[in-house]
C-alpha cells in the first residue's frame, strides 16, 4: 500500500526556495494569499498543493529574472499602491521627485496633463494629493490605459465619477486639439538611448521596449513632448520631464532651441539630473 506525498510546509518551502528570504516571503504571499504575520504563525503546517505548485511556479520566473513588481502585481509610489503588469514601467522612487515639484507648481483648479502615462502613477498622485485639478492621462498603449484606469478607480474613483480625471488613447499630442491648454504638463517618455547596454539588464529586460527607448539617441520623445508643449501651456505653466542622468545638458538645449525661456534642471537624492523644468514665459 503507497504513502501518499507528504506536502511541505509553509517554512520548508521557503527554505526551498533558493531565493533571498524576503523575496521568497514576498512570493509566498502572493501564491497563498496569506499575509506575513500568518505565514510566520503557521510556518509549519502543510501548505495546499495549489499554494505549492504556484509558489515554486513563482520561484522559478524569479530566477529567471522576472521582477518582483510583476510577480505581485504591485508596486508602492509616492504612498500609495499602483497595479502594475508587462504593458507598463515599474513605477520608480525617482520618480516622485516629479510628483514633489508639481505639487509646488499647481494652482487649485489646474489643468493637468501626464503624458505616457503607463501606470498612472504620475498623473493620479497628483489628482490623489490635490481634490480640486483637472487631470487628463494619456498613453498610445491601450494595455497601459486600463491598469491606469484600474488604478485610478482604486485610488480616485471621485475623480472619474466627477469627469476631472479622464485618459486618452494617443501617441503623445496626436488626438490633442490645438486648443488643448495645460497649468502643467508631465511626462516620464522613454528617454534611453537603444544602444545603452541597461536595456539588456535586470527589470529592463522585462519592461516593455517602447516605454524604454525612443530606438534612437534618447531624446526624440523629449523633443516630442517639448515641441507640442510649447503650443498648449497656459501662460506661466510648466513642463516637468524626466530624462535619463547624463541628458541634463542635451534636455536643456533642446528646450531652449524649441523657445522654451525658463530651463532648469532638478537632481535626485543620489545628485543625478533627473528633472527638466521648462517654462515658455
Amino acid at each position: 500500500m503507497s504513502t501518499p506525498n507528504k506536502l511541505p510546509s509553509y517554512d520548508d518551502l521557503l527554505a526551498q526556495a533558493a531565493l533571498p528570504r524576503l523575496e521568497a516571503r514576498v512570493l509566498m504571499q502572493v501564491a497563498s494569499g496569506h499575509a506575513r504575520e500568518w505565514l510566520i504563525a503557521h510556518g509549519l503546517e502543510p501548505a495546499p498543493e495549489p499554494v505549492v505548485q504556484k509558489f515554486r511556479a513563482l520561484c522559478i520566473q524569479r530566477k529567471r529574472g522576472e521582477p518582483i513588481a510583476y510577480l505581485t502585481g504591485e508596486r508602492e509610489f509616492f504612498g500609495r499602491r499602483f497595479v502594475v503588469g508587462p504593458a507598463v514601467l515599474i513605477p520608480r522612487p525617482e520618480t516622485e521627485l516629479m510628483v514633489e515639484h508639481a505639487l509646488g507648481l499647481l494652482s487649485p483648479n489646474a489643468r493637468i496633463v501626464d503624458l505616457g502615462t503607463g501606470s498612472g502613477c504620475i498623473g493620479l498622485s497628483l489628482a490623489a494629493e490635490r481634490a480640486t485639478v483637472d487631470v487628463t492621462l494619456s498613453d498610445v498603449s491601450t494595455a497601459a490605459l486600463m491598469i491606469a484606469r484600474t488604478n485610478a478607480q482604486a485610488l480616485v474613483p471621485e475623480a472619474l465619477a466627477s469627469g476631472r480625471l479622464r485618459l486618452i488613447c494617443t501617441n503623445w499630442w496626436q488626438a490633442f486639439s490645438p486648443a488643448a491648454s495645460f497649468e502643467l504638463i508631465v511626462a516620464n517618455p522613454p528617454y534611453i538611448s537603444a544602444q545603452d547596454v541597461h536595456l539588456a539588464q535586470g527589470d529592463l529586460r522585462f519592461e516593455p521596449a517602447t516605454a524604454l527607448t525612443d530606438g534612437s539617441d534618447g531624446l526624440t520623445a523629449i523633443r516630442s513632448v517639448l515641441a507640442g508643449a510649447l503650443e498648449r501651456l497656459l501662460p506661466g505653466g510648466t513642463v516637468l520631464l524626466e530624462h535619463g542622468y547624463d541628458q541634463g545638458p542635451a534636455a536643456q538645449a533642446v528646450a531652449r532651441q524649441l523657445g522654451y525661456k525658463r530651463v532648469t534642471t532638478h537632481y535626485d537624492g543620489n545628485r543625478l539630473a533627473r528633472l527638466l523644468q521648462a517654462s515658455a514665459t
